[in-house]
Order: C-alpha cells, then sequence, then structure tokens
C-alpha cells in the first residue's frame, strides 16, 4: 500500500503546473547606488587596500603552503616509512605520535601567529580605509 501512495504522489507532483520564474529586466541602478559603486571601486583600486591586500597574501600563501607541506610530509611518512615511525622516542611515544602532536601545535602556532599579523600590520590599516570609505558614501 505504502508502494502505491508513493506512486500517485509522484505522479501527482509531476502533473502539477510549473512556475517559471520570468526575468527582471536590467533596470539602471539610482544615482546613489551607482555613487556608492564608484566609492568601492575607488577603494579596491586604492594603494591602501593594494597593501592591505599583499600584507595579507604575503603571510596566508606561505603558511598555507608550509602548513600543507609539513602534513603530506606527515601522512606520506606514514604510508611510506612505517618503520621509521615506530621508531620509539620516549617510553610509549613513538615518532608518529610526535609528529601527529606536533600538527597540532603547528595549528596553534599559525594561528596565533596570524592573529598577531593581523594586528599588527592590517587591522589598523583596514580600520582606517573603512571609516575613509564610510565617510566618502555619506
Amino acid at each position: 500500500m505504502a508502494q502505491q501512495e508513493r506512486v500517485d504522489w509522484w505522479a501527482a507532483a509531476a502533473s502539477r503546473p510549473r512556475v517559471v520564474a520570468q526575468r527582471r529586466t536590467a533596470e539602471p541602478a539610482p544615482p546613489e547606488e551607482r555613487a556608492g559603486r564608484e566609492v568601492y571601486r575607488s577603494v579596491q583600486d586604492s594603494d591602501a587596500f593594494q597593501e592591505i591586500r599583499s600584507g595579507y597574501r604575503s603571510f596566508v600563501f606561505p603558511a598555507s603552503a608550509g602548513f600543507l607541506s609539513w602534513y603530506l610530509l606527515f601522512v606520506a611518512a606514514q604510508a611510506f616509512v612505517p618503520d621509521l615511525m615506530c621508531r620509539r622516542i620516549a617510553g610509549p611515544l613513538n615518532l608518529a605520535w610526535l609528529l601527529g602532536l606536533g600538527q597540532f601545535a603547528s595549528t596553534f602556532v599559525l594561528t596565533w601567529l596570524y592573529a598577531r599579523n593581523a594586528r599588527t600590520k592590517r587591522d589598523r590599516a583596514a580600520l582606517e580605509l573603512r571609516w575613509d570609505t564610510q565617510d566618502q558614501l555619506r
């Protein structure tokens, strides 16, 4: 009986008329919106914005590449040299455990370094750029 109800539901759903959304024609934006777009475009082209972005990229890309390499090295070592990874370091702690715990430690260190980098090098400049942008929009 449940199978019959399911078939009936699908048939009913298929027979319903579909509502097709109509495209809206592109209307010209009001002057205030166009002015806002120009402000944000000018901010994006500004030297201050480019400096903030380059500061972000100069930290994030190398840090991400380093962390990914460190992770892939750990996985590759587990797969290809298990005898080395089983080598005991101290008591029950072997090299695999040590490197695995190092993954956690490096995550926390990178998070701390990123927060410090953002606080000391980018946050003040980004806040000043934000205030300038808000002033231009008023």
